[in-house]
């Protein structure tokens, strides 16, 4: 009866005062004296949460900080991350969450992934889509092509239209920028070859682009009709993207778009963006370290 009668006593002053009850609790601190061990090893953890959490731009939770303080050397727990994370308000906002309905069809165009997105080596299986992002001058509308096995963005391109010309492009710069061994013309289909695979969207049924891929030696796969599952890793990448980048910002126009889709893709994601699948390393560090290129 009586804490509850002092945690309201508190409310009651910070909220006259204008000031969090962190404020007040770190006033009531340091007017007690230097700080225990415990107490600043604490401060020590809260510190770096702050630093970490800073540097990723608000789009880390506990999980990732956790791995992050650890492999500085410093041994603290999810638990304890996440604790401190809330009683400072701390926290990675989300929105639009959706829900997906699998729709069983029989498609015209072969599977050839059939949901194994962890092949053993770079340049074997590349995914692909398409997603829309609002501005002030409109809709613009961004493809990337991402390798599975390091989940890297090897090319990406964002235009104001959605036709076949923007995947296109995003998949020749994909080529010019790997060079893959298999992506000769002439080349015979093997086990081991290139897969692209993608949605069954319009955009990848054109002629154009079934051409583009069959002389550079890369054999084409579809998912399902209406199966987000079937490409469900490029489809979390455009969730990750829209949640940490997209929906904290507001741009004028392509040109903004553009320069801060190249500072989340190139700069954060592929080289400083850590991720669970790849046990907690970088797209880029997960290359170097299983790869021989």
């Amino acid at each position: 009866m009586e804490s509850n009668r002092k945690e309201y006593s508190v409310r009651a002053m910070t909220r006259m005062l204008s000031i969090s009850k962190s404020s007040y609790y770190e006033y009531r601190r340091r007017q007690k004296g230097p700080m225990r061990e415990p107490e600043a090893r604490r401060e020590k953890i809260l510190l770096m949460i702050k630093e970490i959490y800073k540097t990723s731009k608000g789009r880390y939770g506990s999980p990732r900080i956790t791995r992050k303080l650890n492999n500085s050397g410093l041994q603290v727990s999810k638990n304890t991350v996440a604790r401190l994370m809330r009683s400072n308000q701390i926290s990675v906002k989300t929105r639009h969450k959706r829900k997906y309905v699998r729709i069983k069809t029989i498609p015209d165009s072969a599977d050839l992934v059939n949901r194994d997105f962890n092949p053993k080596m770079r340049d074997r299986i590349w995914g692909s889509d398409i997603t829309y992002i609002k501005t002030q001058a409109g809709w613009k509308y961004l493809a990337v092509v991402m390798d599975f096995h390091s989940r890297k963005i090897i090319s990406w391109r964002v235009t104001s239209n959605q036709d076949e010309g923007l995947i296109i492009g995003t998949i020749e710069s994909a080529i010019q920028r790997r060079r893959p061994e298999n992506t000769e013309p002439g080349n015979k289909i093997t086990d081991s070859i290139l897969i692209f695979h993608s949605d069954r969207g319009s955009q990848y049924k054109s002629s154009r682009l079934k051409m583009l891929l069959e002389e550079a030696g890369i054999r084409q796969s579809m998912g399902g009709k209406g199966s987000c599952y079937d490409n469900a890793v490029v489809e979390s990448f455009f969730s990750t993207l829209k949640k940490e980048l997209i929906y904290r910002e507001r741009y004028r126009d392509i040109e903004e778009l553009r320069e801060s889709l190249f500072e989340y893709i190139e700069i954060f994601y592929n080289r400083q963006r850590i991720h669970s699948t790849l046990g907690y390393l970088t797209p880029n560090e997960f290359e170097k370290l299983n790869d021989n290129y």
